[in-house]
């Protein structure tokens, strides 16, 4: 289903900000590329099919897992209210804070994540959570940082292959997960999800 104000945020979020300098070339190419530190930035397509599944709306405070360089996260600050985005590889926590000064984004907060949570707890809860890296299953400390009506898009499966799922949180605390099909992230690493050593 065609999004406009998904399609019109990438449009005004320039991607080539947000890849090494050597892939600037690449930058509207629609695939992942890498970023360093083993991680990549996302395809836009699935940027955009990500962003659209989370319905996000102007008053919602969103948590982003998996800055990166902080593409997705500028996609979602013109959508959302606030947007709280966490990185464990500090090299891209700091330049990824950097980058959004630069580009004039106010909304954006960028944490480095904490060993023993997934996630960012103390401002929760979020209306949107949108995981950019695949988990073994939805991790409930996620689910108990979403806020009732709340929606949280994240890729479930192995190391390698995953489902896209989007879970809506009910009034009772349940949830329910509907699938949105295949894709490929790297590893969500932290309690409920992969350990260290599939970083490695």
């Amino acid at each position: 289903m065609r999004d406009d104000r998904v399609i019109d945020a990438m449009a005004a979020v320039p991607r080539e900000e947000f890849v090494p300098p050597e892939l600037a070339d690449q930058a509207c190419d629609d695939r992942a590329l890498p970023v360093g530190s083993g991680q990549t930035i996302s395809q836009p397509f699935m940027v955009a099919i990500m962003t659209s599944a989370a319905a996000v709306r102007p008053t919602d405070r969103v948590l982003e897992v998996g800055t990166g360089t902080g593409y997705q996260a500028a996609i979602l600050a013109r959508l959302a209210r606030t947007v709280v985005t966490v990185e464990r590889i500090p090299a891209l926590a700091v330049s990824a804070t950097e980058r959004l000064r630069r580009l004039g984004f106010t909304n954006i907060e960028v944490h480095l994540a904490l060993e023993k949570h997934l996630g960012w707890p103390d401002c929760a809860p979020y209306d949107v959570i949108v995981v950019a890296a695949g988990s073994p299953g939805v991790p409930m400390e996620l689910v108990g940082q979403l806020a009732v009506g709340g929606r949280l898009v994240i890729p479930v499966g192995d190391d390698s292959r995953q489902n896209l799922v989007l879970v809506r949180k009910a009034a009772d605390g349940s949830w329910t997960p509907t699938g949105l099909g295949p894709c490929a992230f790297v590893p969500l690493i932290g309690p409920g999800a992969w350990d260290e050593d599939r970083a490695r």
